[in-house]
């Protein structure tokens, strides 16, 4: 019995690492999306053709419609994640860089355990909490040192898609311990389609033929990857390992975040930003611990 706890629980961090790598493109990738399109066209049109590549496997695999009871939970979950994060994140990154912005991810582990717990998740040790307030501190000192990238609306707005983020996971790691991992995120896309669609239509741009290939490339990795694949891995690994302890894991984001930032973007990595990172990494392991 033990062994299988063992086993399920190295599952759940497994399957949650590379959830946490896949969503670690996302805000570059939005960054450079952002630059050429409106952000309510990127969330919805990220959203619709997600829906679509989701239903189509949900018919291919011929899985059962969720419970009425169920329905609930899926509307937290698209608010959160289908709508609230990408488009708060999104309009953020018009006035912040995705280097500053993928710092406040350091937050989302807090939130997410909060969540979870406040949702009747396990409850972790006392230990477990300060080293995640430690990490989430230590991103918030760091966001108010900056002099330079600093908007209040651009961080306001961070925060917010944190909160709405934290909210969504934690839902969907519940549900997801009936419904499985994928099917949670596909039935809350497929839940969003109708106003997603109806968003898409009416904020997109006059034409689409002037855009940048980063820009296409970027659009296909927050629709496909971000707002779809990545949460196979990581509704699975928060359902397997619990919401507050693999939810430490996205303390690991905004170091990928910002090597993607810099290779991909050209946008300066201070040596304060890598030191908070490197604590916060630390943190992980110590929340791991006594997850």
């Amino acid at each position: 019995m033990k062994l299988n706890v063992i086993d399920t629980s190295f599952a759940g961090w497994g399957s949650g690492f590379l959830g946490v790598l896949i969503f670690s493109g996302s805000l570059p990738a939005t960054r450079v999306a952002v630059s050429e399109l409106d952000p309510m066209f990127l969330t919805s049109v990220r959203a619709v053709i997600a829906a679509l590549l989701a239903s189509a496997i949900l018919m291919v695999f011929r899985q059962p419609r969720p419970e009425r009871s169920d329905l609930l939970s899926l509307v937290v979950v698209a608010a959160g994640v289908v709508v609230g994060f990408p488009l708060l994140t999104a309009t953020a990154l018009q006035h912040i860089t995705a280097a500053h912005s993928v710092v406040f991810i350091g937050l989302l582990p807090l939130a997410t355990g909060v969540f979870g717990v406040l949702r009747g998740d396990k409850r972790p040790k006392p230990l477990f909490w300060v080293f995640s307030v430690l990490g989430s501190l230590a991103v918030v000192a760091f966001a108010l040192r900056q002099n330079s990238d600093v908007s209040l609306l651009g961080d306001s707005l961070m925060i917010a898609a944190i909160l709405a983020c934290g909210l969504g996971y934690a839902e969907g790691a519940m549900l997801s311990r009936r419904l499985g991992g994928w099917q949670v995120i596909c039935w809350a896309l497929v839940l969003s389609l109708p106003l997603m669609l109806v968003f898409a239509l009416f904020f997109r741009p006059d034409t689409l033929a002037g855009l940048s290939v980063p820009v296409w490339i970027s659009v296909g990795y927050v629709s496909l990857f971000s707002m779809l694949i990545g949460f196979f891995f990581w509704y699975r690994g928060l359902a397997l390992g619990g919401t507050a302890g693999v939810g430490q894991l996205q303390l690991l984001q905004p170091f990928f975040g910002l090597i993607l930032s810099a290779l991909l973007l050209s946008e300066p990595t201070p040596p304060l930003m890598i030191a908070v990172t490197v604590f916060v990494v630390l943190c992980v392991a110590g929340a791991k611990r006594f997850s």
